[in-house]
């Protein structure tokens, strides 16, 4: 292996040998974490300012700091920062060049702080970032889903369990099912941010530090909600991380289940829907294909984003306090989780609204499968049959209508009688599609008028 001919690290005192090459790069992080440049620069502003409002660093100093990282964000944004990988991180690359630009002030900067709690405030401000980001593409997302469900509220279907037809509802129930699903994904990211907005800075290496730093005045200038409590803990905490890694695991987890339904309903076996072109992409030998490679994807990166959660509380597990290099491992699981997220959610909140109904299919796909079986059952019911009784005779009736090739609907009024004597002609009026969903008329049934006030509700919760 070869050696660097010179050791020029800022940490580099202690050292008589240069860091061998190989090591170097293996040991870089700036490859990745350079996305943080805005927080890491921003968390440097205010501990300046802190440092300055102490009396650690004077005016002219602080102001000196300021300007000097105020004008390195903007190299970076013009793209005329050169990263390096000697300077291993984002921290050191701007404290090297705000040297290099201010001269020996800039050497105050990290004055009672350490990279290890600077990278933990680091990641917490860019996590806060990105979940107010997330949280914005889920009430996009939401928003598309209730101008669908409120267009299919008389929409009948097919309802489902273990795939096979069960009772009918109307499309707009079903995907307010999916807002369901979203609704508590953003509820769970709002718990979550209240953990993430907690301020490590000022727990320094892992102990603290001597010098009179005023960690709420720096909480304040970076909207923070509290500090953290415990410096060993500070540090080395990557709890905010992976519980919102397990999150965003939850709303993939969800969006996979909307693609694979949207992928069964719009194969030509169902013929449900059909995904706007835009979204979909065909095949190199069978030109008749149209697939839906959206959905597909997005429940392919479920597991990607779930191998994420896996990775983090693994790189955990073994950690003795306080900050270990281990977890240098945690930010590309997390960059990755965060943008597989994204956009995953920005996608579907573009493609359902150009996604197109057919409404006919749906009907038909409802009127199979016996879907009104339970409605029956509930009639015998009200006409004071005991429902386990019930449960046997429309049993029977179905077995009927199977051998007969009929549906329930179809069956004559003197055949309903064969099975039980208090059916009557108003049976016809439960076992119309219609009727059936009607019947559920209370709140979280498929009632088309209990699926407008759900979504009344929804828009005002959205809102709020």
């Amino acid at each position: 292996m070869k050696k660097n001919k010179a050791n020029t690290k800022l940490w580099g005192g202690r050292f008589e040998q240069p860091t061998d090459a190989f090591v170097e790069l293996f040991t870089s992080s700036i490859g990745f974490d350079h996305r943080l440049y805005k927080h890491d620069i921003a968390g440097s502003i205010a501990h300046a300012c802190m440092l300055n409002h102490v009396g650690v660093l004077t005016n002219a100093e602080c102001k000196s700091i300021v300007t000097g990282l105020t004008d390195i964000q903007l190299d970076i944004e013009r793209g005329e920062f050169a990263w390096s990988v000697s300077l291993e991180d984002v921290h050191m690359n701007i404290e090297a060049r705000l040297i290099d630009r201010i001269g020996d002030v800039g050497k105050k900067l990290h004055t009672g702080r350490s990279r290890n709690d600077q990278i933990a405030t680091d990641i917490r401000l860019y996590l806060r970032d990105e979940i107010d980001a997330i949280a914005l593409e889920i009430t996009r997302l939401q928003q598309a889903l209730l101008d669908l469900a409120e267009k299919e509220t008389q929409t009948i279907m097919p309802g489902f369990t273990h795939l096979q037809s069960a009772q009918p509802v109307t499309l707009g129930h079903h995907v307010m099912a999916w807002f369901e699903m979203l609704k508590r994904d953003a509820e769970r990211l709002v718990d979550c941010k209240k953990r993430v907005n907690i301020m490590p800075l000022g727990a320094a290496a892992l102990a603290g530090t001597s010098y009179p730093i005023d960690r709420e005045y720096t909480a304040k200038l970076l909207d923070f909600d509290s500090v953290t409590e415990n410096s060993l803990d500070a540090v080395s905490d990557r709890d905010f991380a992976i519980e919102f890694v397990s999150a965003a695991s939850l709303i993939m987890m969800h969006l996979s289940r909307v693609s694979e339904e949207l992928i069964l309903w719009s194969s030509a076996q169902f013929n449900f829907i059909e995904i706007d072109d835009c979204f979909c992409t065909g095949s190199s030998i069978m030109p008749q294909k149209k697939n839906p490679d959206v959905p597909e994807l997005v429940r392919g990166k479920t597991g990607r984003v779930n191998g994420h959660l896996v990775s983090l509380l693994t790189l955990m597990k073994g950690q003795p306090l306080a900050y270990n290099k281990d977890n240098q491992e945690d930010k590309e699981p997390l960059f990755d989780t965060v943008d597989t997220l994204k956009d995953s959610l920005h996608v579907y909140a573009d493609m359902i609204p150009a996604i197109k109904i057919n409404r006919d299919s749906m009907k038909n796909a409802a009127l199979q499968g016996y879907s009104t079986a339970t409605d029956l059952a509930d009639y015998l019911v009200k006409k004071g049959v005991a429902f386990r009784d019930a449960h046997e005779i429309v049993g029977r009736a179905v077995q009927y209508a199977i051998k007969s090739n009929k549906e329930l609907a179809a069956i004559l009024l003197a055949e309903f009688k064969t099975f039980s004597d208090v059916i009557e002609k108003d049976v016809y009026d439960v076992l119309s599609l219609e009727g059936s969903v009607s019947a559920r008329n209370h709140i979280g049934g498929t009632a088309p008028e209990q699926v407008s006030a759900a979504i009344t509700r929804a828009k005002h919760w959205i809102k709020t």
